[in-house]
């Protein structure tokens, strides 16, 4: 009789670590598919284009109202001289941090306001010819057709 006893809190302690194990993988997958992750991580992938100096693939990230800001070439063209040229600066370190989401947002007073956006602040340290140096940005990440996409503020 005692056999039964053990046997029957043991499996009751497997069913409720089981349960506990699928909530946090539940869990787990809802964080990785939430928007707020989604747009942090196409944020994390823009910087790190940026400091390989891969500005091709960080333009592509751009939302369509940042493209037509510039062509892909004067934006490739801007940052390498800006950066790498005036800072003489060869790559930067890059933290993010923030995702909170924002409604009706507009990146420019006559522009369209999105639904929902997600705010960033992203913090690149240079060490160039000048020194040590930190830029401080707000950043704001936007769904353009079915994928999220980067936006500066330009109110």
């Amino acid at each position: 009789m005692m056999g039964k006893k053990k046997s029957n809190k043991l499996l009751l302690f497997i069913i409720i670590i089981s349960i506990c194990s699928l909530l946090a993988l539940i869990g787990f997958i809802n964080h990785l598919l939430s928007p707020s992750y989604k747009s942090k991580k196409v944020l994390e992938a823009f910087y790190t284009h940026e400091q390989g100096g891969n500005y091709a693939d960080s333009w592509a990230l751009l939302h369509p109202f940042m493209k037509d800001k510039w062509s892909k070439t004067q934006f490739m063209t801007d940052r390498l001289h800006v950066f790498n040229g005036h800072f003489g600066a060869e790559t930067f370190q890059f933290t993010i941090t923030g995702g909170n989401e924002i409604n009706d947002w507009k990146m420019a007073e006559e522009a369209e306001a999105f639904d929902i956006a997600y705010k960033f602040t992203v913090i690149q340290t240079y060490k160039g010819k000048y020194g040590r140096f930190s830029f401080l940005q707000e950043v704001y990440v936007a769904n353009a057709v079915g994928e999220w996409r980067i936006l500066w503020d330009y109110n």
